[in-house]
């Protein structure tokens, strides 16, 4: 039995790092533990605190490279119909595509591909287009909240269809809840992230904060993209 379990485990997670977004939340782990192993190590360990802050500078340089190419994914929806979102879905897609564009030039001036002081000016209109972009999804994604919600209580008053049937539509909201709740739980913890990069504060650039938002961010990933 145990065996068993360990052999579907290891099955789910060969599939899931077979995946962009599946190799992205572990390197995004490995960022963010790295970050809060600096914070604490800085003071009374500077050599582990040295050795944390390369490994959380390389995993974010990988996952820049791992998103080549991503920025196609926004400007795809945009060239479809909206759907019932209409503007709000617009908007969504094109600050997700402005921000995944931007991040090239980000990157290819981190490495010296490109003059250094572009970092600076692309990292800041990428990090204001993911902002845009997760404002509108985090919106869209509690519409879809709320709808189903009256759904559901419909549902369980009775009256529609058969018993069996209604059971498994609850179930399939509650299902699909879960799953846009973890999408805007890891949608705001990347909007402070964000926030940071566009207006500097006490708060939001404070190495704990990051590094709480970039794992809440990683592991409601690790949750939405893990097979099921």
């Amino acid at each position: 039995m145990s065996g068993g379990g360990a052999g579907d485990t290891l099955d789910k997670l060969v599939v899931f790092l077979a995946k962009r977004d599946g190799v992205d939340k572990l390197v995004k782990t490995y960022q963010y533990v790295a970050k809060l192993a600096h914070w604490a190590a800085e003071t009374s360990h500077p050599g582990l605190a040295g050795r944390a802050k390369s490994w959380e500078t390389a995993a974010g340089l990988s996952r820049k490279v791992f998103r080549s190419g991503r920025s196609l994914t926004g400007f795809n929806a945009l060239r479809r119909s909206p759907g019932e979102f209409g503007a709000l879905a617009v908007l969504a897609n094109a600050g997700e595509m402005v921000y995944f564009f931007f991040d090239h030039f980000t990157w290819l001036s981190r490495v010296g591909v490109l003059e250094p002081w572009l970092a600076r000016r692309a990292s800041f209109v990428s990090a204001f287009g993911e902002c845009v972009g997760y404002v509108f999804f985090i919106a869209m994604d509690f519409i879809m909240i709320r709808r189903g919600i009256r759904r559901e209580r419909a549902l369980l008053r009775g009256g529609e269809g058969k018993e069996e049937e209604r059971e498994g539509e609850v179930r399939r909201i509650r299902a699909d809840r879960v799953m846009r709740l973890m999408g805007t739980a890891a949608n705001l913890a990347d909007l402070v992230i964000a926030v940071a990069d566009i207006e500097p504060n006490p708060f939001c650039n404070h190495a704990v904060t990051l590094g709480i938002s970039g794992l809440v961010s990683a592991w409601a990933g690790w949750y939405r993209n893990w097979p099921s």
